[in-house]
Order: C-alpha cells, then structure tokens, then sequence
C-alpha cells in the first residue's frame, strides 16, 4: 500500500481551505423532470494546503514533506479542522459519541465509523485513520480499556474485543481522526518575492480510499 502513517503538519493544515464532494450524475428528461443517481458510495475530501502557508519557514517544511512523499506517489494522514472529531468540536471526545454497532455475541471486529444526521437522513461514513490515544469504547454504559478489553489499528480503524459484546449490547465510540490524502499534483511552484507580497502557492490534496 502506498500510504505513509505520517500527519501533515498540522500548524499547516490550519487555515487551508476544503471539505467533501460527491458526483451526481444527471438526465434530464424530455418532460422536465430529472433522473439522478451517483456511482459514489462516499464522498471524496478536497482541500488546498498553500492556503495555509504563513512565513517561509513554512515553505521549507512543505516542500521536505512533499518531497518525502515523491509528490503523488505516497498517500498521508490530513487533519481536517473543521471535522475530525467523532462529536461537536468545540466538546471533548467521548465514549458514547456514535453508535458503531450491536453485539451479537460472536463478532468480535468492528469498523470505526461517523454519522452524519440531518431532516430524517443520515449517512454513514467509514473512519479508517483514527488518532493515537484518542479513542474510547463503551458498551452500554461501561467504558472498555485499551489493551487490555480491545485494540484498536490506527491503520484501517477496526477495533478488536478481546471478547465478543453480547447480543444487542450497543457499542459506542468516541475519537478524533485524519483523513487520508495525497497530493493532487507532481509540482509544486513557489516563489520568495510572490509569497512575501502575500501570493501564496497553490498545493491541492484529494482524500483516497484506503
């Protein structure tokens, strides 16, 4: 797999622009109305990283952290500021934050995952780069302990129980999470006397599936 278990810099990815899109695809018909389908199951995160360039110091790190990346080549951990915790952003991470599943006293894996609620829908969107120290289990109402009543890879997002949660026993989790990203373009192009006259480069960076 072509993906580095490294963070862009965070301090960077502050004050970058970006978030979701989908691809709906549309006909319409020779009435008027219309037929929309999507081929996406989830949607895709784009954002711009130049955006959150502020000295040249910052240029510097950018550009060790594209080459060590060799530009498209290497996907990495992104950390969205406007969403990457499991509740509110502005409350602190808590067990009972999602609901992730039911036990049914057999399995023992369980995906990570965020749902996003509004006017009686929902979507349910898979979390696969959730952060060191950050995730919490509870069954019902009890807190689980890492380590020692499940273990979590920080890779793909999937929690193991050390035992199977019994039948219809709801398993909550509470975490924060990157998203993982590569570099949209091979080329980066910067300039000392643009950027100190306040013209920033343009770095995009698209999600990948993983």
């Amino acid at each position: 797999m072509n993906f580095h278990e490294v963070r862009f810099p965070a301090s960077l990815s502050f004050g970058s622009v970006g978030g979701p899109e989908r691809r709906t695809d549309i006909v319409t018909l020779a009435n008027g109305f219309e037929e929309r389908n999507t081929p996406w199951a989830h949607s895709r995160r784009r954002y711009d990283a130049g955006l959150g360039m502020r000295s040249l110091d910052d240029i510097e790190t950018l550009i060790s952290f594209f080459e060590a990346r060799q530009g498209q080549m290497y996907g990495f951990r992104w950390k969205d500021w406007s969403d990457y915790k499991s509740g509110a952003s502005s409350a602190d991470v808590d067990k009972a934050d999602q609901i992730i599943a039911r036990g049914d006293g057999k399995q023992t894996e369980f995906q990570l995952i965020k749902t996003y609620s509004s006017g009686g829908f929902s979507y349910v969107r898979p979390i696969v780069k959730p952060v060191l120290g950050t995730v919490k289990l509870g069954l019902e109402q009890d807190e689980m302990r890492e380590g020692t009543d499940f273990e979590i890879n920080l890779a793909t997002g999937v929690v193991t129980f050390e035992n199977a949660p019994p039948d219809e026993v709801e398993i909550t989790a509470g975490f924060e999470f990157d998203v993982p990203v590569r570099f949209d373009t091979d080329k980066i192009q910067t300039s000392v006397s643009s950027f100190q006259a306040g013209d920033v480069p343009n770095v995009p960076v698209v999600e990948v599936r993983v």
